[in-house]
């Protein structure tokens, strides 16, 4: 048999003679080329949005490492604090802090690099596909639900749990999501919980369960609830969705946590669609189908905007969007 090592020319290549016996003792070190280089052999992965989407993005992380075994996985986020303790995750960088990137990624290296927006894929415009089979599909993946995100936290991550345990057990309600930052209202109809329904769970579970009630400044707040309106980390978000006893939540990333650490929860759903972005381990209620004749004026590729456009709202009163009867069966 003849095995060949490399040469100081690129294209020239010497051959040596092993003996074919199994019990041969005879031991060959070789250098390795550039196709079999995992030091300069990457995967670039470039993830934008909020950080439900992050979260959601993680559910992909061991398939990448699988499929592209003899590559480093390099994330580029806007979260970057989500993949941070991930095993299979070389390096990880924020959107737009990227110095010496060029350098130590793209120039003379055998780098991959995905940079698609799943958002505009025929799959999800048409809600044929959730959103990580659309990405998975771009990835060149081949991943089928259930989808399940791959959240972890570190030691002293866990420890934040308990700062979290309160007299009675938490039942946490997400009312408003989205960013901090930049948001028209203070309560955006596509995605948001309407104060009265929100009120009306925390009336029901108020003599046996704390609420925390998470949401944005300036937003409706239920009365005696503990708010939370500030930013927090991520991590000491996920600790408060571990830490919770009963989840009702929104189209938001504690949805996604909530998938992430395996614990099911209730979810509404009003302008987005939980065959988009929803998880099988969630009970999935939709909002009722608009009995209006809805102007979609100003929709291009989706029907309703994130934003909660004020003149697309195609209820009447919150009545037209809840069944409250069929929801309080749910919330047994």
């Amino acid at each position: 048999m003849k095995i060949g090592f490399k040469t100081n020319s690129e294209f020239d290549f010497n051959s040596i003679d092993i003996p074919n016996e199994s019990h041969s003792p005879v031991i060959v070190s070789l250098a390795q080329n550039k196709d079999n280089n995992m030091d300069n052999k990457f995967l670039v992965w470039h993830i934008e949005g909020g950080l439900g989407k992050n979260i959601a993005a993680t559910t992909l992380i061991p398939h990448i490492a699988k499929k592209y075994l003899n590559r480093k996985i390099i994330i580029v986020a806007s979260y970057p604090e989500v993949f941070l303790n991930h095993p299979n995750i070389y390096r990880v960088y924020k959107v737009g802090m990227t110095a010496y990137f060029y350098d130590d990624y793209i120039l003379n290296k055998d780098t991959l690099v995905f940079r698609h927006e799943p958002y505009f894929q025929t799959g999800h415009i048409l809600k044929q596909k959730h959103l990580i089979k659309n990405w998975a599909d771009l990835l060149g993946l081949d991943v089928n639900p259930p989808f399940t995100p791959d959240l972890r936290l570190n030691m002293v991550q866990q420890q934040l749990i308990d700062g979290w345990k309160r007299n009675k057990p938490i039942c946490l309600i997400q009312t408003n999501g989205g960013f901090f930052q930049n948001q028209n209202y203070n309560y955006a109809w596509t995605r948001d919980m309407p104060i009265s329904l929100a009120i009306e769970i925390a009336n029901k579970y108020t003599n046996t369960h704390h609420i925390i009630q998470v949401t944005r400044p300036n937003s409706p707040e239920i009365q005696g609830a503990e708010i939370i309106n500030i930013p927090l980390t991520a991590a000491e978000l996920f600790a408060l969705t571990a830490a919770s006893d009963k989840r009702i939540l929104i189209d938001s990333c504690l949805q996604h946590a909530a998938a992430g650490f395996n614990l099911p929860s209730v979810v509404l759903w009003i302008g987005t669609s939980p065959e988009n972005f929803g998880y099988d381990l969630h009970t999935n209620i939709k909002a009722l189908p608009p009995k209006g004749n809805t102007k979609l004026v100003d929709a291009y590729l989706f029907d309703y905007s994130f934003d909660g456009v004020l003149h697309e709202c195609p209820y009447e009163n919150i009545n037209e969007m809840f069944d409250f009867k069929e929801l309080n069966k749910i919330l047994q």
